[in-house]
């Protein structure tokens, strides 16, 4: 039996997964990582802390498992879209601003570049790529952090000699190779395979990068050495980095030298090839080349975590008002991605609870039950309203706008923020249970907002394909249904963000011809959930309440500028 190793780097921990050629996992291991906040919208991490947590996940996962590594053949790497400096040597250069080398990476919900986010948007009516961005550059993108860096880090920017998105920086570990992934350079990095290519062959005539934008915002400099620092050129998703693991990352990790590594993806790409062509028909059905037995118009899959991700792909070019993208190849070769997302789900969701007056008293409550905060307020809210969808309306008094780190998709602001209507005078534990509740509600009339803005130009999604930390709240899951009118499928593995990893190992190994014969051979259908058609009316109404929450917000700010 021939394995895979799905390596997934999230914003609070590094997981390994170890799959067979089915798609079934058979032992994973999980590291937290370390996690620096030196001042407001300052995130950062350390590249040699996440490469150690690997390490450790790696030779714990073949402890476990007794599994020899001549049988892991292939290595798939993911993580989130940060940020990564090193010097000529490969070793990690600071982007704190006191200095300290250990903090080389600027984490991507890190918002220190408003300013030069400003500044670069500046120019979207002067450059087409921002056509391929939603519109307008994010302060989660790369641009803006490198001429933040630029400007405020002069020492660290002449140390630098690569400038690496995350998972990219993991193949580079792995490998020695500086390739770069097709997912990273196009979806943070303002890269398009088609900048110059030949409209005749089709063959590419020279870099993504378009030199004229770089020298417009400052950043001339990154096209020295033929655009070393960030790489002259993107490599397919899933097909093999050089000569594989490398001698020291081997023994580092505990594998065989020169086992295949797969061109790495951003971790929620990931999860969007690890589920979206699964098949609810006969196995061995679903994402083909030509879509085959799956409407890939009709599916949105949603990833769930610390934030979220909405991913859609199409035949054709799709281009929508603060959605990212249209992004060529960028997760399933040969289909364009659609990308919407919210900048704080998880993250949102633990803010609420944490910060509420009665948090202790329910923390103390779950651990006497033996079980989650999350478990505990759900079963309160089941308590509270008797179940059923009556639990739905126990927020009729209660609203959130959830923008309490801006707006991602589709509003693109990264300035707004989160509000609260139908706060008491108390504190107590029904109190934060229904302050939970609608703040779930409020991520998913998020999510409506999203699908409603991608049906407007050619999708037709009625179902939600799902997998992430979030998604493990049937809570969570229920009030996306009952929200946004769509059913959601949950795959039959649980954790698809490794396993979309894995299929890059795989693919790389060439146990599968190409990505989409992994997808149809490892990604299986498990449940799903239905809407409850009872609470439209009301959560029509409640969502009328969401935007109106945006509106009020807009007229504030105008009211305090005038």
């Amino acid at each position: 039996m021939d394995y895979f190793l799905g390596i997934d780097v999230g914003t609070g921990s590094a997981r390994v997964g170890l799959f067979d050629k089915t798609g079934s996992l058979i032992a994973h291991a999980v590291e937290p990582i370390k996690t620096w906040k030196p001042q407001p919208d300052f995130v950062e991490q350390s590249s040699e802390d996440i490469w150690s947590c690997i390490c450790k996940c790696t030779q714990a996962l073949l402890r476990e498992s007794e599994l020899s590594p001549d049988l892991i053949k292939g290595i798939g790497f993911d993580a989130t879209c940060s940020l990564v400096l090193v010097d000529k040597e490969g070793a990690p250069v600071s982007v704190d601003p006191e200095g300290a080398d250990q903090k080389n990476i600027i984490v991507w919900m890190d918002h220190r570049a408003l300013e030069q986010t400003h500044f670069i948007n500046s120019f979207k009516d002067k450059f087409d790529l921002f056509k391929f961005v939603g519109g307008q550059i994010s302060p989660e993108m790369q641009m803006p952090k490198l001429l933040w860096l630029k400007k405020y880090l002069s020492e660290s920017w002449a140390r630098t000699e690569y400038c690496f998105d995350l998972p990219d920086y993991l193949t580079f570990r792995a490998t020695g190779s500086a390739a770069r992934s097709l997912c990273s350079l196009t979806c943070k990095w303002t890269y398009n395979k088609n900048t110059n290519t030949d409209t005749d062959t089709g063959t590419d005539t020279g870099s993504g990068w378009d030199l004229e934008f770089l020298k417009a915002i400052g950043l001339e400099d990154l096209a020295s050495n033929d655009f070393k620092r960030i790489g002259p050129n993107a490599s397919q998703i899933g097909s093999r980095i050089g000569e594989g693991l490398s001698e020291s990352a081997a023994q580092e990790m505990g594998l065989k030298q020169g086992t295949p590594v797969g061109v790495s993806i951003i971790d929620a790409h990931a999860g969007g090839i690890g589920m979206i062509g699964l098949s609810e028909e006969d196995e061995g059905k679903g994402l083909d080349k030509s879509q085959g037995s799956v409407d890939l118009d009709k599916r949105l899959a949603l990833i769930g975590g610390t934030s979220s991700c909405h991913m859609a792909v199409s035949k054709e070019a799709r281009f929508i008002p603060g959605v990212w993208g249209p992004y060529d190849s960028a997760m399933v070769p040969g289909l364009w991605l659609n990308e919407g997302g919210q900048s704080a789900t998880g993250a949102l969701v633990d803010h609420v609870i944490n910060c509420h007056g009665a948090y202790s008293e329910a923390q103390l409550k779950a651990q006497e039950k033996n079980v989650s905060i999350y478990e505990y307020l759900n079963h309160l809210l089941e308590d509270i309203s008797g179940g059923g969808s009556g639990l739905d309306q126990l927020t009729q008094s209660l609203h959130v706008c959830p923008y309490f780190h801006g707006n991602r998709s589709p509003r693109a602001n990264p300035e707004l923020t989160g509000m609260i209507s139908g706060l008491k005078l108390s504190a107590s534990l029904n109190d934060l249970a229904l302050l939970y509740l609608a703040t779930i509600q409020a991520i998913a009339y998020g999510t409506r907002h999203i699908i409603e803005a991608m049906n407007e130009k050619g999708y037709a999604i009625d179902t939600l394909i799902c997998c992430g930390g979030g998604t493990k709240n049937p809570i969570f899951l229920q009030q996306h249904a009952n929200i946004t009118g769509c059913r959601l499928i949950l795959p039959k593995e649980s954790e698809s963000v490794l396993l979309g990893a894995a299929m890059l190992g795989a693919v790389a190994s060439e146990s599968f011809a190409d990505l989409q014969e992994a997808m149809r051979a490892m990604s299986h259908k498990g449940s799903s959930i239905e809407v409850e058609p009872s609470v439209q009316a009301y959560h029509d109404k409640k969502y009328q309440i969401f935007h109106k929450l945006y509106t009020d917000q807009i007229e504030y700010d105008k009211i305090m500028k005038s």
